[in-house]
């Protein structure tokens, strides 16, 4: 890692250095997912579940076993997962694809619930989650190594974290609200002299970004 926190591929691309140098995995997810805006519901679903599942964890031990989780909780499409019972529950305790956890698997099976309560009151989770996007004026003034690697959370990843308990979600914590923030481009951490970083630029100005409410 260079100075500014930076990572020289074998393909001459710069990336942030939390990727590493050698796991093709983790440099796909930086290249193509993290950091890129979503606005499907189901890919919103899962990823703050995940989040969710990573506390206490690294991301990357999440990330090896993402198919073993599309897998047991039904691709993650909400709708669905209302239907899973304690009988459900008992079966994914003894799942080894996936984190073992009972608090982690029932609070799943709870926001999914919450989700399509969410659905039916904004339309979409897309509405709901891009409310919490910040203006220019709320991010750092540059996109440098000291500065993003030492944002765990910010004031509308709380409010955020805040309002989504209030509505009865369960592990949604401010520094987990932040990460899915980054990971699904309401916010764009990747480095100044990162490649992916104008890949996300681009992408974010080329949105059509759902109908948010007044903030």
């Amino acid at each position: 890692m260079n100075p500014a926190g930076l990572i020289l591929g074998q393909d001459q691309q710069h990336r942030c250095w939390w990727c590493g140098e050698n796991d093709a995995l983790y440099q796909h997810y930086h290249d193509h997912e993290w950091g890129h805006p979503v606005t499907d519901d189901v890919r919103l679903f899962e990823k703050i579940c995940l989040e969710g599942f990573q506390a206490g964890l690294s991301w990357i031990t999440i990330l090896r076993k993402r198919e073993n989780f599309r897998a047991a909780f039904a691709g993650f499409d909400f709708h669905k997962l209302t239907h899973f019972t304690e009988q459900d529950v008992e079966r994914l305790l003894q799942d080894a694809g996936i984190i073992r956890h009972r608090g982690k698997i029932q609070a799943t099976l709870n926001n999914a619930a919450r989700a399509v309560e969410m659905q039916q009151e904004f339309g979409s989770l897309a509405a709901y989650f891009w409310h919490f996007e910040p203006t220019l004026e709320q991010r750092p003034n540059q996109a440098d190594y000291e500065s993003i690697r030492q944002i765990a959370q910010t004031e509308l990843s709380q409010k955020m974290s805040k309002d989504l308990k209030k509505r009865g979600w369960k592990f949604v914590g401010p520094t987990t609200c932040y990460a899915f923030m980054q990971a699904m481009g309401l916010v764009n951490d990747h480095l100044e002299g990162c490649y992916a970083r104008q890949v996300c630029l681009d992408a974010r100005a080329a949105l059509d970004k759902p109908i948010v409410l007044d903030k």
